[in-house]
């Protein structure tokens, strides 16, 4: 099939959307949950397809596997989803003018959303509940690595559509070509919305081609600042807990940030990392510091390329600094905009981070890795938006709705 034909359809297929209550929605959000886990086996079978082509080494390896276990959480995300309250036709504004005219502006779908991701399987079912959750067709473009993996999904997600009498092109999944998403980027009037979700190069190339409005997901370059009255005993979970859940995903730490009177204790704080084998990139303070306390093989010196770097694997780096505001500076030098956080006791400090932090999400004692949709209590997510014009961190239902004005009057005429 043509991709013009695709966007056509698909096109066509977002103005039948409207005319499917919400009760139906969740029913086939149900009916779909209750696929992937009677699928597993065929689900599973097609992912191994797509991990035997990749290397076990490479970082996306864990970003791409499905199990069990994550096939339950994405029914366990889109069941979520299904219960949540529809964020269509709630009226955000309403007034009535001088002149009689009665004023209101509702929340209405984009239309089609358009999502490009690489090699993340999980969001293919994601970005379909959510979007058809809001009223929104989508176009799916997924990296070659997870091709047989989004295939299945698709075809399942296909299969279930059918049996409820809906057109099955309010979701379709593109070609994992690059020509496919040059297409995507310049569909004017069939895609009203881009969202790209993938590493820094990806939303570069995004952002410099598209014709299409796109929300930037950006990386994520975090960091976790232990100040001079951090709590070691919570501090150290925090930090291993950010690093070590899931290295791969946007919201792990990738950058400790160590007050320089707290240095001594860095061996204790970094002691549960060992366990991973984390290796550590540090600077000659912390390097020194470290020294006889954390295994060699693991001890790495820092360097100018250190900083400011995703590392999407068991690696960190350390810095040191004298204040919180070289800390702040370190932060808004390397940071991305993400997900930043700070381990203190001290109120005033706590209250300076949250205030002069330019991130999307700011913590204060407790780990970055809590930066997702399904944690944030919104059921799942199609992305996190680190921009700041439109939606900004764990992007849901409310955030791919848009609105418009619904103007009611008796006859006025505008001098």
């Amino acid at each position: 099939m043509e991709l013009q034909s695709i966007f056509e359809k698909v096109k066509f297929a977002s103005t039948e959307l409207a005319l499917i209550d919400d009760d139906k929605k969740n029913v086939v959000l149900q009916a779909v949950a209750d696929a992937i886990l009677s699928n597993k086996e065929s689900l599973l079978k097609a992912n191994t397809e797509d991990l035997e082509r990749m290397d076990k080494s490479d970082p996306l390896y864990d970003r791409l596997q499905l199990t069990e276990k994550r096939l339950e959480d994405i029914a366990n995300d889109m069941r979520h989803v299904s219960t949540l309250a529809s964020p269509l036709g709630h009226v955000t504004k309403h007034k009535v003018l001088e002149n009689g005219l009665d004023m209101k502006r509702i929340s209405v779908p984009f239309g089609v959303i358009g999502m490009i991701y690489e090699a993340r399987p999980n969001v293919t079912f994601d970005v379909f509940s959510l979007c058809f959750k809001s009223g929104n067709a989508c176009i799916l473009k997924g990296g070659k690595d997870a091709n047989s993996s989004n295939f299945a999904e698709v075809s399942l997600i296909h299969e279930i559509l059918k049996k409820y009498d809906i057109n099955t092109s309010v979701v379709e999944l593109l070609p994992a070509t690059h020509e496919a998403t040059s297409e995507m980027l310049n569909a004017v009037g069939y895609i009203d919305l881009c969202i790209p979700r993938g590493g820094k190069k990806l939303i570069k190339f995004v952002r410099d081609t598209a014709k299409v409005p796109v929300i930037e997901t950006g990386a994520g370059v975090v960091n976790t600042y232990f100040d001079e009255f951090g709590d070691m005993k919570i501090g150290r979970l925090i930090v291993n807990n950010a690093k070590t859940r899931r290295v791969s995903v946007c919201n792990a730490l990738d950058c400790l940030i160590i007050h320089k009177s707290r240095i001594k204790e860095l061996p204790e704080l970094c002691a549960l990392l060992s366990i991973s084998n984390v290796e550590l990139y540090a600077d000659d303070a912390s390097y020194e510091a470290l020294t006889g306390n954390y295994p060699h093989e693991l001890l790495k010196h820092a360097d100018v390329e250190t900083y400011g770097k995703e590392f999407m694997d068991y690696k960190m780096a350390i810095k040191t600094v004298l204040s919180i505001d070289a800390a702040l500076n370190h932060i808004r030098l390397y940071g991305s905009g993400h997900s930043e956080c700070i381990i203190t006791e001290d109120a005033k400090n706590a209250t300076i981070f949250q205030n002069r932090v330019d991130a999307a999400c700011v913590y204060v004692n407790a780990p970055t890795s809590f930066t997702d949709g399904g944690q944030f209590g919104l059921g799942a997510e199609i992305g996190i938006s680190t921009q700041k014009l439109g939606p900004r961190g764990p992007m849901a239902l409310e955030e791919i709705t848009t609105y418009k004005w619904l103007i009611e009057g008796h006859g006025q005429i505008r001098n």
